[in-house]
Formats: C-alpha cells, structure tokens, sequence
C-alpha cells in the first residue's frame, strides 16, 4: 500500500520521485504568479500603481511571516508522525489556497488566501527531511542539487505559462496552479511511501520547539550545525538582491526591454539546471561537501560583483555561467547538515532552516530595494550595482565562515 513504509529500491524510487515532481510542479505554479500577481493587485487597487506596489511588498512580507511559523512546525509534526501524512496535508492544503486566491472577491480576501499559501508552502522542508531519510549521506548533495534542477525547471517555464495564462484571464494562472498541486497530491496518495519508519521517528512532539524560537533549540544542542545554518541564513539574504532589483537595475542600466529580461531569466535557469543536473553529483564526489560550499560561495560573489560592475548588458550576460556555479552551495551545506543531526531530527533541521528563509523573504527585499534606491539618488555617490555588491560582501562573510564551520570533522555517516 501506498502508505506503508518504503523498503528497497523500489519504494526508495518512487519516494524520489514523488519529491521531485513536488520541486518541480510547486515551482511551476509559484513561477506561474511571478508576473499574474502584481497585477491581479493592481487590478483589485483600482489600477494605482503606487497603492499596488505597497500592498505587492505587503504581500511578500506576509508570506514569508508565515513561512517562519510554518516551517518548525511542519518539520516536527514529520518527525513525530511521518513525511507522509504532512506531505500529503500540505499539498491538499496549497491546492486549496490557489483556489481560494484564484476565486477572491476582494483584495482582503488574496490577502487571507496568501497567507494560508506560505503556511501550507513550507512543505519543502518536510521534502527535503524525506530526501535526508531516503539517501545515503554520502549521496545527498547530489540529491539535493537535484531538487535544485527541478527549481530552475519550473521558474523557467513558469512565468512564461503564468503570462500566456494571464493574457486570457488574470484568474487562470492560479487555477492552472492548483490543478498541478492537486495532481501532485493525487500522485502522493496513492504512490508515495512512507520515509521514516515508527522506530525512527521522535517519540514525542514538543511543543516548545514548534515555533521558530523553539526550533533554534536544535543549534543550541549541536554546536557544530549554528555556523552552517548562518552561512545558509546569509546565502539566502544574498539570493534575494536580484529578485528584489533586477527588473529595475536591468532596465535603468541597459534599458532591457522585457522580452530581453525574459531571455536573461530563461538563459539563468537554463546555466543553473546544468549545473544542478549534471555538475553536483560528479563534482561533491571529487572534491567533498566542504569545498562544495566554499566553490558555491567564491562563485555567488565573483558573479554579484561581475553582475553589480558590467558596464553594458552583453558583459553582464558573460557572467551567468560564473553565477551559476553557486548552485553547488545549498546542495554541499545540506549534505553537511544533515549528517550531523538524528533521523527523527531532520524535519527539525529542515523547519528551522525554513523559518530562517522566511525570515531572509521579509528582510532581504527590504534591504536591497532600499540600498537600491538609495545609490540612485545620491548623485555624490551613483553606484547603481551597490545592492549587488552589498549581496557580495554577505557571501564573502559566508565564505569566511565556511573556512572554519565546514572544516569540522564530520560524524559518522547516519543511517540512511
């Protein structure tokens, strides 16, 4: 039955499977609302641009608030009661909120459904606690680059279905969204084992630990897990510069149009998915997680500066492949955490690292757009890429830590 729990390679398969069909059919649908949402806002706000930017950021905000809650808690319900049941809940859950957001009647109403949104899509982090159960640790940087593969798949293709959706009704989108979250549920109920079996799971669950304070608690206990969580934390500050100002900074330093920023989105995706398909794997085994990360890192900063200092598009285009190599970051930190934590903590692990991307979600946004427009408007100081370079400087700090953190001897290789 599809609920017991997964013995041999076969059941280990279909695990794998089922997770990265999740990856992939969640970043579909969340690339899908990449250029619908704003303005479906827009449109609720009675066409003001302005009233519609303020409640776009509000929006943002929210759902990583909610991302910050979600994550511990999710992750501890999977490591008392299973992956699967929280799996499963969780994606019947987000189904249901792109339906709710797809039929909204009023701009409170998309608020509300947002908000339940981050809350059922911190999901990944109970995924990722799976891939922890499922993989030798030996192979889970590869695993989890991987996941990263089906990430870039998605917000490649995305935004292109979101736009040719929402050229026919602003509604669509989210309605093409919750039938592919909803057909990724119907997957899991009858084909997705169970991850990790009742002897292995905690044998409580601990309230004080289901929030993000509480979660922190696991850092406090293994010492060794604080300095790689703070290069993940910085990782994920740095990775939302360009989220946050590259339409803008494209646009007033080059004049892009947006078929041209098109073009850059899917030619990022497209270097990124070969770095995490074909790359990862091959590469961690030759040089080790450690030099995975520290690779991921002096790559992300070569690629923030070359991108912040380009003085025309064609040379900021020459620096994709350079960027794209700090795709070997998450998957080397990840392998290196998980080998340092318990079977019946990885969903705890994986909440608290969820907690802190939303966090990263709330305060990232803030502090490049911010920086953004501040060298714009200082004409004693005009640097247009200072955002970029200020994402620079966090992974320069990242790599610094990474020197001593991941240098640890790591433990004996978990049980898979």
């Amino acid at each position: 039955m599809a609920g017991n729990t997964m013995t041999g390679p076969r059941g280990r398969q279909a695990g794998f499977g089922f997770i990265f069909a999740l990856a992939l059919m969640n970043s579909i649908s969340f690339g899908i609302m990449i250029p619908i949402l704003p303005n479906l806002i827009k449109q609720f706000a009675g066409g003001d641009t302005a009233q519609a930017s303020e409640w776009n950021l509000l929006f943002a905000s929210a759902w990583g608030v909610m991302q910050f809650f979600s994550g511990p808690f999710l992750g501890l319900m999977s490591d008392r009661w299973g992956r699967r049941p929280v799996l499963l809940i969780s994606l019947f859950g987000l189904g249901i909120d792109f339906l709710f957001m797809a039929f909204a009647p009023t701009l409170a109403w998309l608020f509300l459904g947002r908000l339940l949104n981050g809350a059922t899509a911190a999901s990944f982090s109970t995924a990722n606690a799976y891939l922890a159960d499922v993989t030798a640790p030996a192979e889970r940087a590869k695993i989890f680059g991987r996941m990263g593969a089906a990430f870039s798949v998605g917000f490649i293709f995305g935004p292109a279905i979101g736009g040719f959706l929402g050229e026919t009704d602003l509604r669509l989108p989210f309605l093409a969204a919750a039938a592919l979250t909803l057909v990724n549920w119907l997957y899991g109920l009858f084909i997705l084992p169970e991850s990790l079996p009742p002897e292995r799971r905690a044998k409580a669950f601990d309230w004080k630990r289901a929030n993000p304070v509480g979660s922190l608690q696991l850092l406090r206990e293994k010492r060794d897990l604080l300095g790689l969580v703070s290069i993940g934390f910085l990782f994920q500050i740095a990775h939302m510069v360009l989220p946050t100002i590259f339409v803008l900074y494209v646009g007033y330093r080059y004049g892009w149009t947006p078929k041209v920023m098109g073009f850059t989105f899917m030619l990022t995706g497209v270097a990124g998915l070969v770095v995490q398909s074909f790359l990862i794997g091959p590469v961690v085994r030759r040089i080790g997680e450690r030099n995975a990360v520290l690779l991921g890192a002096a790559a992300g900063v070569a690629g923030f500066v070359w991108y912040g200092a380009a003085p025309t598009g064609a040379l900021y285009l020459l620096g994709v492949p350079i960027f794209a190599l700090m795709g070997f970051l998450m998957p080397g930190l990840q392998g290196l955490m998980t080998r340092r934590v318990a079977p019946h903590e990885q969903g705890q692990l994986q909440g608290a690292n969820q907690s802190l991307a939303g966090v990263a979600a709330i305060v990232g946004p803030v502090i490049f757009g911010e920086t953004f427009a501040w060298s714009l408007r200082h004409e004693a100081f005009h640097v247009p890429g200072l955002a970029i370079y200020l994402a620079a400087g966090l992974l320069t700090l990242a790599f610094v830590i990474a020197l001593g953190a991941a240098k640890a001897a790591e433990p004996e290789a978990l049980p898979a």
